[in-house]
């Protein structure tokens, strides 16, 4: 998946229309805040992750009527989204891109792969091994779309096509945590232990991506999300290849060629329901920009460093791999690609919505700017490389 500015920097303050019952059903909305109870509750779930605020959480925030569009939809998402899967034989696999265990030639071969890497930064290798975590966090990322009301897979082997989507999404994207996990344990550079610790951490973190069960909320955030770790992966590999390991580059960009197709599947998703619903789906995509995307590791923790998502986010902007610019282009691309700003016959809450995303983009750039000029830079220690400090 990808990488998260600490952006509520460049959150602008903005004033969003209510929530309509389009959008959301009181009956089927419940808030919950979870605060421990006692110091042992506090201490159990630090075991298991960092401490958090924890916010209101909303669930089941589409009205039940909409199940309906997405019901009527089984017959469009198998003729327009399972066509952009791979089939298994044609795919990819780690083993194509790494030294064969079996081959007489592995030990020369591990060999030249650290004489590649000797010329990698450490700051590429926290973002490389930062994208790597975010990746294996899989199953999190699984959990999330079979949150999602009206597709998710009610079985575990549903032969509906979203189910067939998210199982079969879920198997391709398996490949690129695989990849880059065994690629950095070859590379000698990284501490292994403690990145494990960081993706059992994560995992057991979950995330929070404030999409409510809701699949209006959920497509809008995986095709954002989608677009992100294309844009990161592609920009690894470009420093990958600067810094003369092509081999390398080849794994980022390879990885970055199917976050591109599984960013058309989602947004191709969104594009059907401003199709059919244009109201509730301008509202919805207001919605997330105003709670803003949240990146899928942002509960990443190692067990020491309690802003460690916000450490390696700071890496990945100064080193040019993911930044809050790409945030601002990220939303104008989508809401470009969905031409947000040509609906009509839309409510006075849509067209309220409507020009609130259409203006955000060069509104999040200023911020950016002055955000970037009043920016005060310090060092902080990364376990992953084995406690060496960075710039953040």
């Amino acid at each position: 998946m990808a990488l998260k500015m600490n952006w509520a920097t460049f959150a602008p303050p903005c004033k969003l229309p209510p929530r309509l019952h389009t959008l959301r059903s009181s009956k089927f909305s419940m808030a919950s805040t979870l605060h421990p109870t006692t110091k042992e509750v506090s201490n159990l779930k630090k075991s298991y992750g960092p401490p958090r605020e924890v916010h209101v959480q909303v669930t089941h925030s589409m009205p039940p009527e909409k199940m309906e569009i997405f019901k009527s939809l089984n017959n469009w998402a198998e003729e327009n989204i399972l066509v952009l899967l791979k089939p298994v034989e044609n795919c990819w696999q780690p083993t194509d891109f790494l030294p064969l265990p079996e081959s007489e030639g592995f030990c020369e071969q591990v060999k030249e792969l650290r004489e590649r890497c000797k010329e990698l930064p450490d700051d590429f290798f926290v973002v490389l091994v930062g994208d790597m975590i975010t990746e294996e966090a899989l199953p999190t990322y699984q959990t999330m779309l079979n949150t999602l009301d009206g597709v998710r897979d009610e079985t575990g082997a549903s032969p509906t096509p979203w189910a067939i989507w998210t199982r079969a999404w879920t198997a391709e994207e398996n490949r690129h945590g695989d990849l880059l996990n065994r690629y950095l344990y070859l590379s000698g550079r990284v501490d292994m232990k403690q990145i494990e610790k960081t993706i059992q951490y994560l995992i057991g973190s979950g995330m929070d991506p404030k999409t409510e069960n809701n699949p209006y909320l959920g497509f809008i955030y995986t095709s954002f999300q989608e677009r992100a770790t294309f844009i990161s992966h592609g920009n690894t590999a470009r420093l990958a290849k600067e810094h003369g390991d092509l081999k390398l580059a080849q794994i980022c960009g390879i990885i970055a060629s199917d976050e591109k197709r599984h960013e058309t599947a989602y947004t191709k998703i969104v594009e059907k329901l401003f199709e059919i619903d244009p109201d509730g789906t301008v509202l919805a995509l207001a919605d997330m920009m105003k709670k803003k995307v949240s990146m899928p590791a942002h509960l990443m923790f190692d067990g020491q460093d309690d802003n460690l998502f916000e450490h390696y986010s700071s890496v990945a902007q100064r080193i040019g791999v993911y930044t809050a610019k790409d945030y601002a282009d990220i939303l104008e691309f989508l809401v470009g690609s969905w031409k947000v700003e040509k609906l009509t016959g839309l409510s006075g809450e849509g067209r309220k919505a409507q020009d609130f995303v259409c203006g955000l983009p060069p509104r999040i750039r200023r911020l950016e700017e002055r955000a970037q000029a009043r920016a005060k830079h310090s060092n902080a220690p990364f376990s992953w490389i084995f406690g060496k400090e960075l710039i953040v």
